[in-house]
């Protein structure tokens, strides 16, 4: 099996999965949750068949919005049977209290109305949290480069196997972020603290698995010292494979039931979990390893040249 012959299909089909995400960034940006711009988050309950519709609720929301606290047009969505959750912008306990009576009387008899949760987080403290995660990001594709060449100190070239990591480790990171900004656009999804969560558990997948194939490659170079160095690679390769794909699937069909049948509360953290889970399980299997190849070959030298056609004589 010759994995490593079509690595630029490979590549090609990892851009046709990152491009149409960073368009959708810069065209709908990435919606950021309250915990990262500040807001209040509103999780009510209703009595079984009460629950009122997402329009009547933004049209309360909308009609409650004064000048001074502005809490107009608001992310309703269903949490779970009977239960809504309702994202704003940063409102008092005196604003929140009124609303809970104004859905009270309109939707529980004057009750049935329990509050879940009610959380409140200041437009400074989000912006503080946006850029502690931007530097986690950061800080953990550092420390990812640093280990690994490290790791691989006795392998010629180690720093290449630190880079090869992060930037597969990066295509990860690019197709959640942007499958968050299409997933948010579409279904009013909005990045929170736990997308910030499963991004990183997505980095700590990715990363894993290509550490298994890199340090399989750095056993056979041992063993296999007057083999060309892609033929190393893709043995390689083949030998994890069988290890890659069962360990990641395992993960990935609890990942599915999870979506499919757990609560509405988790489906979006599980949901950008399996995109990543499964983007992970790919770039470490068709886009780190390759990249050695091609930078052990140095084949950039010729990706801009024209082929030169031989005149018959």
């Amino acid at each position: 099996m010759n994995i490593i012959k079509y690595r630029y299909l490979y590549f090609a089909i990892s851009l046709l999965v990152i491009v149409p995400g960073i368009i959708a960034l810069f065209l709908w940006k990435l919606p950021l949750g309250i915990d990262f711009t500040g807001g209040s988050l509103l999780e009510v309950q209703f009595s079984s068949g009460k629950s009122p519709s997402i329009g009547d609720v933004a049209a309360l929301y909308n009609e409650m919005s004064t000048t001074q606290t502005d809490i107009s047009n608001p992310v309703v969505q269903p949490v779970g049977n009977d239960s809504l959750s309702i994202r704003s912008k940063e409102m008092s306990d005196a604003l929140k209290s009124q609303i809970v009576a104004a859905l009270k009387d309109r939707y529980g008899d004057g009750k049935d109305v329990v509050i879940m949760n009610f959380t409140q987080v200041s437009a400074v403290i989000g912006k503080e949290i946006a850029v502690r995660a931007a530097g986690a990001v950061a800080l953990a594709a550092i420390a990812i480069l640093l280990y690994i060449t490290y790791a691989f100190r006795g392998v010629q070239h180690a720093f290449r196997y630190g880079t090869a990591a992060i930037i597969a480790m990066l295509h990860d990171v690019l197709v959640v972020v942007g499958m968050e900004a299409i997933i948010g656009h579409f279904l009013g999804w909005q990045a929170d603290s736990l997308f910030l969560t499963a991004l990183l558990t997505v980095i700590g997948f990715s990363v894993h698995d290509t550490i298994v194939v890199f340090d399989r490659i750095r056993e056979n170079s041992n063993i296999y010292r007057r083999v060309g160095y892609e033929t190393i690679v893709n043995h390689s390769i083949v030998q994890t494979l069988d290890r890659s794909i069962n360990t990641q699937l395992t993960v990935m069909l609890t990942l599915l039931a999870l979506a499919l049948f757990g609560g509405g509360s988790i489906r979006h953290f599980v949901v950008i979990l399996l995109v990543g889970v499964f983007s992970g399980t790919y770039s470490s299997i068709f886009n780190a390893s390759p990249i050695l190849v091609v930078w052990e070959n140095k084949e950039w030298r010729n990706w801009f040249r024209r082929k030169q056609i031989s005149n018959p004589s």
